[in-house]
């Protein structure tokens, strides 16, 4: 057992150099820069102070440098755990209240012992469940909520609050002769400032320049005293170590956000950790690591009164580009965060809600994935639909009724997909030994009295009335000439009882019909449990081919097989 397995860390620290230091150095300060103003933007779209964003970006982030797979991810709070975490919290508790930070906090605690015990029983592989176009659906969507609720911080107005897009946007237009213009135009400044640097150098500081640029404003030009909300008095200091208070009431309550936190946040995480670490061959991105390392975060956040945090897509990004080479620039990027907190804090008294506001619109607006959207209507229709439905679903009904439903569509999409596999009657290339699907290939003609299927996909309980239907509807096309049948095996993996037993009656059902078995390329699994099941002895050892080319010279010149040739073809484990 190798301590770095759990520590991955000690594999970079190991031979940590100047090299790595200098990129790191960059990199850390980079993102600590962009985080200060993100992490306290962030908290509010949660429901929460500012200074719990900051909270927030403190002991998670050394946390995962320590423990994480990725040395580039830049873990912290996030716009869409953000968003549901207000979402989850937001019914049980008035937002910014004692008892509404106190669940918030409980919930990172939740939220950490789920990542965490999924990693530690190896349960990465759950992130298959949710097929890219759905997150892409639910994405975007969020992405749309969450810029649309900042309207009431941008224009200056009260709005009631909700989480669905059209509701606030029918309401902001009801008070639109009530926008508070000082407001406005700090927002519009903020939006366009940030946007005009990202264009001129993705480097520049532009979230910070615009948050500095605008207490400037306020504070010089008394703004505060028009109208203009700002966030106030910042607590000065680093938070107090507790753990969380939880009552089994409190967790039952929390667990369905709990849990979709859990996994979109590790989703999140994960997509942009394996797509940063595509362009860097010196490590590996490991599913249960990263899940153990995430909810240790979350746990050890919870401590330190954070709220659910993850690997966030434009810091990580923004971290690559400057240069990260390890989890030290995370390293840096906490100390910052942990000095703003000891002594930087009454500069943010003036901070104008509205800027914050620009920072996440501008933030958000960018995880809209309209060139997903054009790929999936160039190559797949289906999939498109899955994005759309997911999209509109999250929009309209809400934010844990969009990624309920997202599962469901992912998993009925492997359902149809499992029942309704790809099924092609071959034909022979001419003068070669190769046999392709006749639809795709003009040049290849089937036989009249032979037909060759081939079934890409296990044979089970839930498909295996669809083979029976298909192999019937060819049966059929061929007619009274019809005399054999190979089944090419080499695309099935496995098969159930229940198709056994149907293959069964397939088997003599077509005997009885005067159409003779033979199988190819059946790969050992599929042999074993046909030896076990007496199916092989059904079909006759002599129908078994190595190829299917071998099944059709047997079919028109029947001879007896080679010895080595059967024992390579009926190779088994099972022991008679």
């Amino acid at each position: 057992m190798k301590i770095n397995q759990y520590i991955p860390a000690i594999d970079w620290i190991s031979d940590y150099g100047s090299t790595q230091l200098k990129g790191d150095l960059t990199a850390g300060l980079t993102v600590g820069i962009m985080l200060i103003p993100q992490g306290m933007a962030y908290a509010m779209i949660a429901g929460l102070p500012p200074i719990y964003g900051l909270y927030a970006s403190t002991l998670p982030l050394i946390i995962y440098a320590l423990l994480g797979t990725s040395r580039q991810l830049a873990v912290g709070p996030v716009a869409m755990v953000s968003l549901l975490t207000a979402t989850g919290i937001g019914a049980m508790a008035e937002a910014d209240s004692e008892s509404y930070i106190s669940l918030a906090i409980a919930l990172a605690l939740i939220v950490g012992l789920i990542q965490f015990l999924l990693g530690a029983f190896r349960l990465g592989f759950l992130v298959s469940f949710l097929s890219h176009p759905v997150i892409s659906g639910f994405t975007s969507a969020a992405a749309l909520i969450i810029g649309v609720s900042q309207l009431k911080h941008l224009l200056g107005i009260k709005l009631s609050g909700g989480h669905r897009v059209h509701e606030i946007i029918i309401e902001a237009i009801q008070q639109i002769n009530q926008i508070h213009l000082p407001t406005f135009l700090l927002g519009i400044g903020g939006i366009v400032l940030i946007v005009v640097l990202k264009m001129i150098n993705r480097r520049i500081p532009g979230l910070l320049i615009a948050v500095f640029l605008a207490i400037l404003v306020v504070w010089v030009f008394n703004l505060a005293e028009t109208g203009v909300s700002i966030v106030g008095s910042v607590p000065q200091g680093l938070p107090s170590l507790q753990w969380p208070g939880l009552e089994m009431s409190t967790v039952g309550a929390l667990m369905p956000t709990a849990l979709a936190i859990a996994l979109v946040s590790f989703m999140e995480s994960y997509a942009v950790a394996k797509a940063i670490q595509s362009k860097h061959k010196d490590y590996k991105i490991d599913a249960n690591q990263e899940l153990v390392a995430l909810g240790l975060a979350n746990i050890g956040g919870a401590t330190f009164q954070s709220y659910p945090v993850t690997g966030g897509f434009s810091r990580t990004a923004v971290n690559d580009e400057a240069g990260a080479k390890t989890g030290m620039a995370s390293l840096v990027s906490a100390l910052l965060i942990i000095l703003t907190l000891l002594f930087l804090t009454p500069l943010f008294h003036f901070l104008p809600n509205a800027i914050l506001a620009s920072v996440i619109m501008v933030a958000v607006f960018s995880l809209i994935d309209v060139k997903e959207i054009k790929h999936l209507w160039r190559t797949n229709r289906y999939d498109l639909a899955m994005l759309i439905v997911t999209f509109v679903a999250t929009l309209i009904l809400g934010i844990e009724q969009g990624i309920a439903l997202g599962v469901i569509l992912s998993l009925a999409i492997i359902i149809w997909k499992t029942t309704r596999p790809h099924v092609a009657e071959l034909g022979q290339v001419p003068g070669t030994e190769f046999y392709r699907n006749i639809k795709r290939f003009k040049q290849v003609k089937a036989k009249r009295d032979l037909l060759i299927i081939r079934f890409d996909a296990q044979l089970y309980f839930a498909n295996i009335g669809y083979f029976r239907d298909q192999l019937e509807e060819m049966i059929s096309t061929k007619g009274d000439e019809l005399k054999a049948i190979i089944i090419n095996a080499e695309s099935i993996n496995s098969i159930d009882s229940t198709a056994m037993h149907a293959l069964e009656g397939i088997v003599k059902e077509l005997r009885g019909r005067s159409i003779e078995i033979y199988m190819s390329g059946v790969i050992g699994p599929v042999r074993d449990a046909l030896v076990k099941t007496n199916l092989l002895d059904l079909i006759g050892e002599k129908n078994f081919f190595m190829s299917v080319h071998d099944a059709v010279e047997y079919h028109e010149s029947p001879t007896s097989q080679g010895s080595t040739h059967k024992d390579i073809t009926l190779q088994s484990n099972v022991q008679e």
